[in-house]
């Protein structure tokens, strides 16, 4: 079972964020920028989609894959990631609804099925940091500024809790805000906004940290101030495609003694 952890303390040393001129609120995304969750994501998608893909003849049923993930499902609520995923093997499934039990009937039964193997493997295994990501946050707080989590998943408040990060953040817009508020999910950036809004900043005045092309493109498409694409899978050129302001490997590197960088424009 997880044990829940404090990540309160700061780290003895306290180097300083580096971030353009004007920014007062920065937005970390959950799976894969905080926690390294993102693994156990991409584990229930394939436990998920590989025994529904192989009924399938030539591409279609190829094994559900990294590039499928990253292109095709991460950061997405699941109906839509299912849905996504299965255009683009063009197969087509009834719609379903959100009760539907797990299964392979419907979009929705997928799905639950795939909610039902994350929920087994959120409670059973411990759940890591980006030790990176939370020395960062912490610089962040430093220095005045406020901290959100954005996230798809439903599980935001569980994982967060389990790894003892939750005091980090002032709000958190997880898949239940996202259904409550009746909010459009990445990448639309209605889930941005919404944190950004909560923080009593505007777009301009907001940094935001994915690691996903989905989550960029609702950061792209927000209008935020600084966007900054976490490369955790070695496909760059798949985040470099919705136009960060900046690629990174960890946020660590964004840790110096050192001036802001300039603000650039997108292209």
């Amino acid at each position: 079972m997880n044990t829940t952890r404090s990540l309160r303390t700061a780290p003895d040393r306290a180097p300083i964020p580096l971030l353009p001129d004007g920014i007062r609120a920065c937005l970390f995304d959950l799976d894969g920028v905080i926690t390294k969750t993102d693994v156990q994501h991409r584990q229930a998608w394939k436990r998920t989609f590989d025994p529904f893909l192989d009924g399938f003849e030539s591409e279609a049923g190829l094994p559900f894959s990294l590039a499928d993930y990253v292109r095709h499902v991460d950061g997405m609520p699941r109906h839509e990631a299912v849905h996504h995923l299965l255009a683009s093997r063009n197969i087509a499934l009834p719609p379903g609804d959100s009760p539907d039990p797990p299964g392979e009937g419907s979009e929705h039964a997928l799905a639950n099925r795939k909610d039902q193997l994350l929920t087994r493997s959120l409670a059973d295994e411990f759940i890591e940091v980006y030790p990176g990501t939370i020395r960062f946050v912490h610089a962040v707080r430093r220095a005045g500024m406020s901290t959100a989590v954005v996230s798809a998943s439903s599980h935001g408040a569980q994982v967060l809790e389990a790894c003892g990060a939750g005091e980090l953040f002032d709000t958190r817009i997880d898949g239940h805000t996202v259904r409550e508020r009746n909010l459009r999910g990445k990448p639309a950036p209605d889930s941005y906004t919404e944190a950004a809004s909560e923080l009593g900043a505007a777009p301009g005045e907001v940094a935001v940290f994915e690691d996903g092309p989905t989550g960029v493109q609702a950061a792209v498409a927000g209008g935020f101030g600084w966007i900054v694409a976490i490369d955790r899978c070695g496909r760059r050129e798949d985040l470099i495609e919705p136009g960060p302001d900046l690629v990174v490997d960890d946020l660590a590197e964004l840790l110096r003694l050192s001036t802001a960088p300039e603000r650039r424009a997108r292209t």
